[in-house]
């Protein structure tokens, strides 16, 4: 069966409209707002910090702990049960390790960056959008940083290989997903997950297609972080 035609209408390969902005909440030590099609996340960074308790310290470096949180009306389908889930522990470890290969926390002993990231409303994404608005507010906090971190899902529905899935896309029966987390300057990945059934051919594609997205998003997270601070030699 072929896939003609998207569900909201876009070209296989183009991306939901994107928005991001840092310094949206006010006590952080950095945040971000990163808005892809309807999927919304909000990150905000505290720390370095100490952590407590202390049998969880690190003598050697500092430790990141990802939080991540759909508040209860933010998705399609019914109510999210509130408080976390197996499924929220997973993808807090996937951003984990999406994000530990640009950070050197070794100058902070014992301490740890926390990143919370809440999700207002959700249209599938929510992991690349999280990623996408964790690295914006680590780079708003100050966090010394080797690269930003960009991330999408390409998929495959049907016959098509599609940039950037849609709920409907991504919930399609005969579809697959591949989240994708890359280092916009190197090309590096740090995280690949899969579901549903890629061919060795279609999955060359699939990194093609994401490095190319992710240039994209790369541009919209720079743009965001330069109008902060443009703001602020206005101000000064």
């Amino acid at each position: 069966m072929a896939y003609e035609k998207r569900f909201d209408g876009r070209g296989f390969d183009e991306l939901r409209p994107m928005e991001a902005k840092v310094g949206v909440v006010k006590n952080a030590d950095g945040s971000a707002m990163f808005k892809i099609g309807k999927t919304t996340a909000i990150a905000a960074v505290y720390g370095p910090r100490e952590l407590h308790p202390k049998f969880l310290q690190n003598p050697e470096t500092g430790i990141l702990r990802v939080d991540y949180n759909m508040l209860p009306f933010s998705g399609h389908g019914d109510r999210v049960k509130p408080g976390g889930s197996r499924r929220s522990r997973e993808i807090c470890k996937v951003m984990e390790n999406a994000l530990l290969p640009v950070l050197d926390l070794k100058d902070w002993p014992n301490s740890v960056v926390d990143v919370f990231v809440d999700f207002p409303q959700t249209d599938a994404g929510t992991r690349c959008a999280g990623i996408c608005a964790a690295s914006l507010a680590l780079a708003d906090a100050g966090v010394a940083m080797k690269d930003m971190v960009t991330a999408v899902a390409i998929g495959k529905v049907e016959d098509k290989i599609v940039v950037d899935l849609n709920y409907e896309e991504d919930s399609y029966e005969h579809g697959s997903d591949v989240p994708i987390a890359m280092l916009p300057n190197s090309g590096k990945i740090t995280v690949i997950q899969m579901d549903g059934e890629i061919t060795p051919e279609d999955l060359v594609v699939i990194f093609a297609k994401a490095e190319a997205a992710c240039r994209k998003i790369y541009d919209v997270q720079k743009a965001a972080l330069r109008a902060k601070f443009k703001k602020q030699e206005d101000v000064s």
